[in-house]
């Protein structure tokens, strides 16, 4: 049998749009010929799919489930926002985002998960959606969190269906005390999240790079100044740093006079045992995928046959 190599099937890929299983399959039946296995994924029904494959797909939905101690989020992309509120689509990435909480955050395990009530992996069936809707869609990134004990709090911001929307934020609390409780005070803090955006927990995760960002604009500013002042100006001004950037530091929003970390401290007497904030994740639909700019004057020209 021929030896198909991981980068061959990227080249297929990348010139089909087809899904990566069934390029490495379309590779294998024709001993690694990459011409006749484009011809056999198009015999197969997958042309459609992989002619819509190069467009960018910056819609869509977030996906979000909890189940007690584990929650899990997704993200698949389609073209519009018209295919986002189509009743298949909704079905699909619900059932995917259920399918996401045994992945514990890897995208390619989901991808090839089964997909419920078909024989077709997760990968297949949305290449399949793609044939029938008629636009491009991509499963772009899963994320999961768990706690041995205590509740995963979520919140979904501009919901369009349960568990559906556009802003999905899961919130990790690890406690012993009433889970009821908990779950409110999580699903609060879910929603602080979902509007401050903070870049990490607290200070120290904070990547490198961010820190060493906020020191460079602090030493342009302070020019001429000795290195050991600057240090002093830039440990002064991670305080305030993290008061705006970090969740635990933040003012809380449903009560600015304490911070996410007084909040949850106060919340232990109501709840009857320590709480820790163990982590938290926001997705945000689109974010970071570069949207391809209409140019509404040559559209125009071409409309005009100019």
């Amino acid at each position: 049998m021929t030896q198909i190599s991981a980068s061959l099937v990227k080249e297929l890929r990348e010139r089909t749009g087809a899904g990566m299983m069934d390029c490495k399959k379309a590779l294998t039946e024709n001993n690694g010929d990459i011409e006749a296995a484009i011809d056999w994924l198009r015999t197969k029904g997958l042309a459609k799919a992989a002619k819509k494959a190069g467009r960018v797909a910056a819609e869509g939905l977030v996906g979000i489930v909890t189940k007690g101690t584990k929650g899990a989020l997704v993200e698949v992309n389609s073209e519009t926002d018209f295919v986002a509120r189509n009743e298949q689509f909704q079905k699909m990435v619900a059932a995917i985002a259920g399918l996401a909480l045994d992945a514990e955050g890897d995208v390619t395990k989901l991808a090839g998960t089964t997909y419920s009530g078909t024989s077709q992996t997760v990968e297949q069936y949305v290449t399949e959606m793609i044939a029938t809707i008629g636009e491009n869609m991509t499963l772009r990134r899963t994320a999961a969190l768990s706690v041995k004990s205590g509740v995963v709090s979520s919140y979904m911001h501009n919901q369009v269906a349960d568990g559906l929307g556009k802003i999905g934020v899961l919130v990790a609390l690890e406690s012993e005390g009433k889970a009821d409780a908990l779950a409110e005070i999580g699903r609060q803090i879910a929603m602080h999240v979902a509007a401050t955006n903070p870049i990490a927990l607290n200070i120290d995760g904070v990547p490198a790079g961010v820190l060493e960002r906020e020191k460079g604009i602090l030493a342009e500013k302070n020019q001429g100044k000795p290195a050991h002042v600057l240090e002093k100006i830039f440990q002064s001004s991670l305080k305030s740093f993290a008061k705006e950037n970090t969740l635990l530091e933040q003012p809380f929003i449903h009560d600015t006079s304490k911070s996410v970390a007084q909040a949850l401290k106060e919340a232990e007497k109501a709840i009857g045992g320590a709480i820790a904030l163990k982590g938290f994740v926001r997705y945000a639909l689109g974010e970071g995928i570069e949207k391809a700019e209409d140019d509404f004057a040559e559209e125009v020209k071409k409309a005009a046959g100019g």
